[in-house]
């Protein structure tokens, strides 16, 4: 069983209460910095280096008065974005981390543009385990039927949160997917097609299927035909949640990227189940996800365990950032066996390996 702790092993009752207050003020300091970052005060601030800024100086300017300088800069204070020295706010090292690091930009944009009016519901999203807060978005049963719909700016907070993430993990990957010189490759949940674009421009020989919804595969098909690669893919329209839905069989590799968390435990046993009907002789399976068991470092874990609460109230109201072991455990119900797990790529991704139980032992 894990064992994991995020609070300092010695923390004080007085240390916990206040990290109890940043919970039930986090809202309001999530909205405060975010109006200093995005109203320019932060970037002000780092413009003057050491020296700061009085809120009289920043009014001065006209583009901020005194009384939304006040609120927000004062929020930022106690958050440790700025610090106050005789009279003058100065940038702190939280701040910035705001203006310069782009996992914390693209993090904000997300929860911000896609999660936060739908968060309100994730009390009722949880007890119904329906995404009700969607509704804040759009009219769809799930955020996937509507994904390529979604009005800016969610939409391209959502795509940029999904790419940052995966983008990285991108150029790693390609030898291990071409290790058991696959011919037929399955990438089920394509998306935009980027992974299929980029693994036939890697390897000229191979061929791939694309499973996915039609609207996603109208995007993917676009993608394909720009990059120079549409001959070499096959297109499937599939609702993966159809359990009598069969996939395209006698693949040599199905490859699936940050798509299972899109899913429940019981839809992702039946995919599962129906990819291992898919492999061909001597087929084998690679998922690469973010699986918060698996993170060298605390950050990483925060980030993806707090990302769970959007596929509750927005993606699908019954999946989450799942830990390494649930996958392993269903992918062994469904006739599949761990052959391999690689950790370290990318972000916060880790890839594992698997083949059909039995098939690969001597």
């Amino acid at each position: 069983m894990l064992d994991k702790k995020f609070s300092p092993e010695r923390q004080t009752a007085f240390a916990a209460r206040y990290e109890a207050q940043k919970i039930a003020f986090g809202p309001v300091v999530f909205q405060c910095v975010r109006y200093a970052w995005k109203r320019g005060m932060l970037q002000a601030l780092a413009d003057t280096g050491h020296s700061g800024l009085t809120i009289a100086d920043m009014a001065a300017s006209g583009r901020w008065t005194e009384y939304a300088l006040k609120v927000a800069l004062e929020s930022c204070l106690s958050a440790g974005v700025v610090s106050l020295r005789d009279g003058a706010y100065v940038l702190d090292k939280v701040g910035f981390c705001m203006l310069t690091d782009s996992i914390t930009q693209v993090n904000l944009d997300f929860m911000h543009d896609v999660c936060y009016q739908g968060l309100f519901d994730l009390d009722r999203s949880l007890d119904a385990e329906q995404p009700l807060g969607l509704a804040a978005l759009g009219d769809w049963p799930t955020l996937y039927q509507g994904l390529s719909a979604l009005s800016e700016p969610a939409k391209g907070s959502w795509f940029a949160f999904d790419h940052h993430y995966s983008d990285t993990s991108f150029p790693e990957i390609f030898p291990d997917v071409f290790a058991t010189a696959p011919r037929r490759i399955m990438d089920i949940g394509a998306n935009t097609g980027k992974f299929a674009s980029a693994a036939l421009a890697y390897h000229a020989g191979v061929e791939l299927h694309l499973v996915d919804l039609e609207r996603q595969l109208a995007v993917a098909d676009r993608t394909l035909t720009d990059a120079g690669v549409r001959e070499r893919a096959h297109l499937h329209t599939c609702d993966l949640l159809d359990d009598a839905a069969p996939l395209p069989a006698g693949m040599d590799l199905i490859w699936m990227s940050q798509f299972l968390s899109c899913f429940s435990e019981p839809a992702i046993a039946s995919i599962l189940r129906r990819v291992a009907q898919a492999l061909g002789p001597n087929g084998q399976v690679l998922i690469m996800d973010t699986f918060w068991d698996r993170q060298q470092y605390d950050i990483a874990a925060y980030c993806l365990i707090n990302t769970s609460p959007y596929f509750t109230a927005m993606a699908s109201g019954n999946s989450k950032i799942y830990q390494s072991t649930d996958y392993i455990r269903l992918a062994q119900a469904a006739g599949l066996e761990l052959l391999t797990t690689r950790d370290g790529i990318g972000y916060c991704h880790s890839l594992l390996r698997f083949g059909r139980t039995g098939a690969h032992s001597d």
